[in-house]
């Protein structure tokens, strides 16, 4: 099924009028548009090698020109990779934004919307494509901290557990770059807006402890949403104690899902009737 099967020529009617087209049936409209960005992530080679050495460039700078100072024994490594997680997931989804942007401001929207098209599609085809590029992205970054002396403790059920909920984030923050994306005015703008989102992980647990920052820059720390993400991948990957942050951080990526998801149908659905 392409792209071009989609616009099929409808049936017409005994009176010579053209009858409306029928909407199309299952996942056929999210199919074609997930392979659809899919084949752009691949052409788009740039852009998948930069969301994996930037987030493998910092690690490397915390790793051997902080961590001396932050851990002498060498194993701040074992706390910075489940911050480095987040990152690389924030830096492989900002594509998004720019992708959804660019399809609203290059007419190719004009074509899509003459099609009897849930206005979910396009951005399920480009939020699965992310999915996939982070994840492919996030196997190599944690790879690479084997190869520095990162040594988790958990069994298969942590690790399982871990990778469910770093799939979660991937899908929350790319469900919002995609909403950033069709909010955007031009995919410059979606651009700089995405990467405003990338200081939050900084403002969190990630590169250190929450009550070693300033009282007041604590409270920001710990209730904002990174924070149980982060500290319940570190608690499955080395065993540290959870809490309950496990709860709080499907919590919170369950809720930007939801919030992000129907922000971009609105707003998707919004401009197709502007034009």
């Amino acid at each position: 099924m392409t792209i071009a099967a989609l616009r099929a020529v409808p049936p017409r009617v005994p009176s010579g009028r053209p009858a409306p087209r029928p909407r199309l049936r299952g996942a056929t409209a999210e199919r074609v548009f997930v392979r659809r960005s899919l084949t752009q992530s691949l052409r788009d080679g740039e852009s998948l090698s930069m969301s994996i050495m930037l987030p493998v460039t910092l690690m490397l700078l915390f790793t051997f020109v902080f961590g001396g100072a932050l851990e002498a024994d060498g194993s701040y490594v074992d706390y910075v990779v489940p911050g480095i997680i987040l990152l690389c997931a924030g830096f492989g989804a900002a594509t998004t934004a720019t992708y959804v942007s660019r399809d609203m401001t290059t007419g190719i929207i004009d074509r899509f919307r003459t099609m009897p098209l849930r206005a979910g599609a396009v951005l399920t085809g480009h939020v699965v494509a992310s999915l996939v590029r982070n994840l492919v992205a996030t196997a190599v970054v944690i790879g690479v901290a084997l190869l520095l002396g990162f040594r988790p403790s958990a069994g298969l059920l942590g690790w399982l557990g871990a990778a469910v909920v770093i799939v979660l984030y991937i899908l929350a923050i790319t469900y919002l770059y995609a909403a950033i994306g069709l909010a955007a005015s031009s995919p410059e703008a979606a651009s700089g807006y995405g990467f405003i989102l990338m200081f939050v992980p900084y403002l969190s647990s990630a590169f250190v402890p929450v009550d070693t920052m300033p009282v007041w820059l604590q409270w920001i720390a710990q209730h904002q949403p990174v924070t149980p993400i982060i500290e319940t991948i570190r608690g499955l990957l080395m065993g540290t104690a959870l809490g309950s942050e496990p709860a709080w951080a499907v919590g919170w990526c369950l809720l930007i899902i939801a919030i992000a998801a129907l922000w971009g149908v609105w707003l998707f659905t919004r401009r197709r009737r502007a034009r």
